[in-house]
């Protein structure tokens, strides 16, 4: 046992042992570095500069349903970052847009068992869509819907298509606002219409019994509905539903940067959403709280319910939304997708993480309207 010891502390990979001078000499080298390390510490610290990422190819991941990867895993929006030099061109491109996604609304509306049908609230157009099944605890209840596009896209049936979901997924009736848009009407035509509507609906059902919900845009001005009905002393929703708002058009918020070219729908920023949102704000102030909510006073809201995903462009601006509105007191729940970019939460009805997102939506509605 004596000689298996002195192998150990004597064996090849043992350290070497130094002499005293040596030790000293040491031991002063590792004082100098601490003192050194020690006023590196205690210096002015250098501004953080920007992190290198390596170009890196992104999986589609195996963590979502087959439904859910083909979305992801499309081609990228290829009009992403177009940007019309004229009103003509604009216009061509919004009616393209809304053509194409018009195309794909019969079957939407035949899977989900919904009929729509076309009014106008005051001078406002807009669409009444109805489930085939309304349950007796939705029958007094009804939804008001402003839809997305960065304030400009989808106008007319186009604007029906995230409500589709909404009615068919939690068999409530919900009108849709179809607000006046730009090139033709900048800031503030879709938040009067939208007011306007608003003003109109709570004749139609109490308040409390009503939520308010949309995505992008829509999300944007569910919340901007809110903060103008508190400024005009109007009645409240019950609840609202602002999925992915542009909250910030600033374009501060940190996802702009983390997840640029990973989102598949926005794609990056100071691309083709961007343009139509500054087509919308015309020159205004972007930190105006109607067009930029997040600067705007939440104490007070509604409970809120917001819904993201984590390759969306606008992540971060929906996490500094529900931030916001948790630090002014409110209650507040934020749903977070796996894998999904802006908005993919409403395009596939047979997708599990659809019916997911709107069940909870559903459910939190359920807990508050009317209460």
């Amino acid at each position: 046992m004596k000689e298996q010891v002195q192998s150990i502390r004597h064996g090849a990979h043992a350290a070497p042992r130094l002499s005293r001078p040596r030790m000293a000499q040491a031991f002063a080298a590792c004082v100098i570095a601490t003192g050194l390390a020690l006023a590196d510490a205690n210096a002015q610290p250098a501004a953080p500069g920007p992190r290198e990422v390596p170009a890196r190819a992104l999986p589609v991941p195996t963590t979502v349903s087959p439904q859910m990867q083909k979305i992801i895993g499309a081609p990228i929006n290829p009009a992403w970052n177009f940007v019309g030099k004229s009103a003509e061109e604009w216009k061509a491109f919004v009616k393209a847009g809304a053509d194409g996604v018009v195309k794909g609304l019969a079957a939407k509306r035949e899977a989900l068992d919904v009929k729509v049908e076309p009014l106008t609230i005051d001078g406002v157009k807009a669409y009444m869509v109805t489930p085939a099944v309304i349950p007796p605890e939705h029958s007094d209840k009804l939804l008001i819907h402003v839809h997305g596009g960065c304030y400009v896209s989808f106008p007319g049936e186009a604007a029906t298509d995230e409500a589709l979901f909404m009615a068919g997924l939690g068999h409530f009736k919900v009108i849709v606002v179809d607000y006046r848009t730009p090139p033709d009407h900048p800031y503030p035509a879709a938040l009067d219409d939208a007011m306007t509507v608003w003003k109109a609906a709570v004749k139609m059902a109490a308040p409390t019994k009503m939520a308010i919900f949309g995505s992008s845009a829509g999300g944007a001005l569910t919340l901007e509905m809110v903060l103008r009905a508190k400024q005009e002393g109007l009645p409240l929703p019950g609840a609202i539903a602002p999925g992915t708002p542009m909250s910030d058009l600033t374009n501060a918020s940190d996802s702009f940067a983390t997840n640029a070219m990973v989102d598949g729908v926005l794609v990056a920023p100071n691309g083709g959403c961007d343009a139509r949102a500054a087509l919308y704000a015309n020159g205004h102030d972007l930190t105006d709280p109607m067009l930029s909510p997040i600067f705007g006073d939440m104490h007070g809201f509604p409970p809120t319910i917001l819904t993201t995903g984590t390759r969306d462009l606008l992540l971060s601006s929906t996490v500094r939304a529900h931030r916001k509105l948790r630090q002014a007191g409110v209650e507040a729940v934020l749903q977070v997708f796996e894998g999904q970019s802006h908005a993919q939460f409403y395009r596939d009805p047979t997708a599990p993480e659809t019916k997911e997102a709107f069940a909870e939506i559903t459910r939190f509605f359920d807990m508050h309207l009317g209460k």
